[in-house]
Order: C-alpha cells, then sequence, then structure tokens
C-alpha cells in the first residue's frame, strides 16, 4: 500500500519564520553591491576572488525586510531616494556544483510605494550568511529591465 505526502510546496514554502530578538541576536555582515543602471553584475565580476568595486557593509539580522534593506541604501546614494526609483535583489551565492556564483533573484522594491515584495526577509528567501546580496537600482525616468530569470552570463 503506498502512502502519499499531501503536503504542497506552497505549505513547505509558508513554515513560519522565528521572529529575531535584534536585542540578543548578533547582527551579520551583509556585503551589498549595487549598479546604478538598472542590471545586476554579471557572475564573472564575483570570479577569483573578486568582488566588484561597489560594494556597501550593512549590519543587519536575517529578518530585514527588502524595504527596510531599501531605505539603508537610500541613505548611502542620496539620488535613489527619488520617488519611482526601482530596486531589483538578487541573492550571489557559491555554486555548489562547480567553482564560481549563482544568482537567485528574490524580489525588488520602488521608492515611494507599497509593494507586494516589501515584507520579504532575507531568511524567507533562504539566504546564508556570507552569501552576497546585489541590488541593480533603476531611476525613476528609465524603465526597469523585463522581470522574469536573469541571464546567468
Amino acid at each position: 500500500m503506498a502512502v502519499e505526502s499531501r503536503v504542497t510546496q506552497e505549505e513547505i514554502k509558508k513554515e513560519p519564520e522565528k521572529p529575531v530578538d535584534r536585542e540578543k541576536t548578533c547582527p551579520l555582515l551583509l556585503r551589498v553591491f549595487t549598479t546604478n543602471h538598472g542590471r545586476h553584475h554579471r557572475m564573472d565580476e564575483f570570479a577569483r576572488g573578486n568582488v566588484p568595486s561597489s560594494e556597501l557593509q550593512i549590519y543587519t539580522w536575517m529578518d530585514a525586510t527588502l524595504k527596510e534593506l531599501t531605505s539603508l541604501v537610500k541613505e548611502v546614494y542620496p539620488e535613489a531616494r527619488k520617488k519611482g526609483t526601482h530596486f531589483s535583489f538578487a541573492i550571489v551565492y557559491p555554486d555548489p556544483q562547480r567553482p564560481g556564483y549563482r544568482v537567485k533573484e528574490i524580489g525588488s522594491t520602488i521608492s515611494g510605494r507599497k509593494g507586494t515584495d516589501d515584507a520579504m526577509t532575507l531568511q524567507s528567501q533562504r539566504f546564508h550568511i556570507g552569501d552576497y546580496l546585489d541590488i541593480a537600482i533603476t531611476p525613476p525616468n528609465r524603465a526597469p529591465p523585463p522581470q522574469g530569470r536573469m541571464r546567468p552570463y
């Protein structure tokens, strides 16, 4: 007699996040790389121990939301404060199969507007300490690149 699981993929993804006590939990160092032309960095820019020059170092917690990270980036880059600026987030992580890195788009925010990804957290996207965050910033006067899967370059 065969037994089948009735747990759906949606139920697995909706596993409740444990709240982080920011008073008692040490923050992690998040290495963030930004571009201001609307496209993420190429993966070869992370090859052989190199990283892009546009690095921001942010101390935060795993429950940091994309909206919270957006506001931290806007503190450093005043030009990104303009209403309508688009922020596209991706996790850059070591490729487990071969030397190099892989990228996974996780969501986006828009300055001055509420969005569906605003409350998304690093933890919910399976971010691991040591991964990088790549943020493609698109000014409001330019259309963001089409959504969908990124090219691996």
